[in-house]
């Protein structure tokens, strides 16, 4: 099949829907299918019967309404479109109400306390907003989950209302700037996807990864990423044929799934698909991790989405870039050619700064998970400060503005030449990348880097959405009264910047002296999950979301339970892990080592008559660090008993004990594994697992 046939092939997509529904069904179907949009629920039963003709002839045989719970994957349960006749015989049904609703167990899902164990029942809600699809022999029709009494039990929910929030606070806006022809903003983010892939063997032979998806012991392998030679290098033949399966399903099921390579760690890799709207991207980035995992098992291999798989390289994230686009294909962050002269960007600008200087809390709880801690403040990750790098010529632009200087900075690019006759000249950008920042204007969009690679990008949009609705209600309200102008807008850049100008950085965010100017500046440093969760108990976050009907204070509270019951439970699992490896391989695997050194010492005394000093310095090297083991194996099985049992007092216990004893039983095994014979360690070492793919 030609590539352009294959793409979408398995989607229930515009020009599907447009070649099998009558135009009046298309047309009111489509006309829902972007924010603010309303489903006509009279035209369910013809597009349901579309859907599964189309779907049978897919080969689907079931269907499932795929709802993506708080638990940072997807759910649904599968019903067959087959019933019997009564006769002996059978007919396929796929009702309206099938595909508009369906009633999961919702008491077998985290609910922060929104709803009781016996209280079971929830519904999804079929969201016409993105395309159903089929994957196997399944039509997935992507939907909302929600509670009995309906709250969102989601995290697709809460970004369909930012959605519509920051759309319509966007759309007053842009009239307000004179652009009258814009009757809808759409958010879009393109979710750069990293991972790591590792022979499944291997991976099948550590508890760990098993358990985890990380590897919870490991001493530093000889090379690791020094001599950078993995980045953007050659990609092997065996993880080659594994990209293209990738692309070949991602491309059946409409993901733009576009670029591909090395990253820069050995065995971490990277794909990028294009943008789609906020919503779309999501559930394209489901898709993406779902499809990651399960061609890498069909293929021996095994995919780790964990944010920090292995110690002493790179961690996995998962970069969201974000921008804004009107219905009139606009994007609002586009700076054109001249942008001192384009207000509309000036003012779109201006809103992220005052945004995400108002609002960091939010941002940084977006990105906040037990995995993640271990991945921010190196390796290409930016550090639990939430900053944006503008660049000198942009910052220098808008200075300009504010104080209204004639300067041409920006308005024309800057030649580069390299040097050589036959190279062409090249037009520089307007900034370099900082690969250090968490967030970077980057041209037209703005990538936030610190959401991790497990990670949803729900949360992150739905943050991004409602503080932007905020800042463009603010100004829209400002206009109003002020009028629009260019006097006008260059008060509100510098208002901005005299305000909010703090958050931007363009410096280097891992040196020590940042951390110290960022307090100076009174930007909040939130260095654990356990602290970054708050943000969604916080007064002023919660009468956030109320006021543009993204989450209620219920809905917040209940989020902030669930977040810390993740953090406790993962690393419980983790800790738990520990506790056995070392326990049933590492110790006795050292232990039997120490024996066999202890007996060739005495060997080669009573034969030789003296002492052999290699062996007997082996033997105390190996006798200390047994001890040391089991003392640290001790130690954290002893905490792991005295944990608290409140929620929050236990995420305290476990950031502050927990995960220190964690640290000191990994160093004394990990010196365990450098100085034991290799036939003896148990488990495949950092060189399997990140060289022997």
């Amino acid at each position: 099949m030609e590539l352009t046939e294959l793409y979408g092939s398995k989607v229930f997509n515009k020009r599907v829907m447009a070649e099998r529904l009558p135009a009046d069904v298309f047309q009111s179907l489509e006309n829902s299918a972007h924010p603010g949009g309303r489903l006509d629920p009279a035209i369910a039963p013809v597009v349901a019967e579309a859907m599964k003709n189309w779907a049978m002839e897919q080969g689907a045989t079931h269907f499932t309404h795929w709802f993506q719970p708080m638990t940072g994957i997807t759910a649904g349960k599968f019903d067959a479109f087959l019933s019997p006749d009564g006769e002996g015989g059978a007919v396929t049904e796929f009702s309206a109400k099938s595909l508009i609703m369906g009633e999961p167990d919702a008491s077998s899902f985290p609910s922060g306390g929104l709803r009781a164990t016996f209280e079971a029942r929830g519904y999804t809600a079929w969201d016409p907003t993105s395309p159903a699809f089929v994957k196997g022999t399944t039509l997935y029709i992507p939907t909302a989950f929600c509670s009995y009494t309906g709250e969102a039990l989601d995290a697709k929910t809460p970004l369909l209302r930012s959605m519509e929030a920051v759309n319509r606070e966007a759309t007053r806006l842009c009239r307000l700037m004179g652009m009258s022809d814009v009757t809808r903003v759409e958010p879009s983010a393109g979710a750069e996807q990293e991972y790591f892939l590792v022979d499944r063997q291997r991976y099948e032979q550590r508890l760990d990864l098993k358990l985890c998806g990380t590897t919870l012991f490991g001493a530093k392998p000889p090379k690791g990423q020094e001599l950078d030679d993995h980045y953007l290098g050659r990609i092997r033949l065996r993880i080659s044929k594994y990209m293209e399966e990738v692309d070949r399903r991602l491309w059946e099921l409409g993901v733009p799934s576009k670029t591909k390579h090395n990253e820069a760690a050995p065995a971490q890799h990277e794909l990028a698909p294009l943008y789609a709207g906020c919503n779309i991207a999501c559930d394209n980035n489901q898709l993406i991790m779902e499809t990651l995992r399960t061609v890498a098992k069909e293929q021996g291999l095994a995919c780790l989405l964990h944010e920090k798989p292995f110690a002493g390289v790179n961690g996995s994230g998962k970069h969201n870039n974000y921008s804004l686009t009107t219905d009139t294909g606009v994007n609002l962050f586009s700076p054109g050619k001249r942008p001192k002269e384009n207000l509309t960007f000036l003012v779109c600008l201006c809103a992220f700064i005052r945004a995400v200087d108002s609002y960091p809390h939010l941002l940084r709880m977006s990105a906040a998970t037990a995995g993640n801690d271990r991945r921010l403040g190196g390796s290409e990750a930016p550090p639990a400060i939430i900053s944006m790098f503008l660049g000198d010529s942009m910052l220098g632009m808008l200075k300009d503005v504010a104080m209204g200087s004639s300067s041409t900075r920006g308005e024309e690019a800057e030649i580069l030449r390299i040097g050589v006759a036959t190279l062409p000249e090249l037009a520089k950008d307007d900034s370099d990348r900082n690969r250090t920042s968490p967030l970077a204007f980057t041209g037209n969009k703005f990538e936030f880097r610190m959401v991790g690679s497990s990670q949803s990008i729900a949360l992150a949009n739905t943050v991004l959405n409602t503080i932007m609705a905020d800042s463009f209600r603010a100004f829209s309200n400002y206009f109003e009264q002020a009028g629009f102008s260019a006097q006008t807008v260059a008060e509100v850049v510098a208002e901005t910047l005299r305000s909010h100008g703090r958050i931007v950085f363009n410096g280097n965010n891992y040196e020590k002296a940042w951390e110290e100017e960022a307090r100076r500046r009174g930007l909040p440093v939130i260095n654990s999950a356990v602290e970054a969760f708050e943000a969604l108990t916080q007064e002023r976050s919660i009468l956030l979301f109320e006021r543009f009907g993204v989450l209620s204070r219920a809905e917040c509270l209940a989020r902030y339970e669930i977040m810390l019951e993740t953090y406790n439970k993962v690393v419980s699992i983790e800790a738990a892990t520990m506790v056995e490896m070392a326990e049933r391989q590492l110790l006795p695997a050292v232990a039997e080592y120490t024996g066999v050194i202890a007996a060739a010492s005495r060997d080669y005394s009573q034969a030789a008559g003296r002492s052999q000093r290699y062996l007997e310095r082996h033997l105390e090297d190996l006798s200390r660090t047994l001890d040391e083991m089991a003392e640290g194996l001790d130690q954290l099985k002893q905490q792991l008993e005295e944990e608290p049992a409140d929620v929050r007092e236990k995420a305290e216990y476990i950031r502050d004990q927990i995960r220190p004893a964690m640290d000191r039983l990994r160093e004394s095994c990990d010196h365990g594994e450098r100085i034991t014979d290799a036939k003896y360690w148990p488990i495949p070492t950092y060189t399997d697992l990140l060289h022997r793919v």
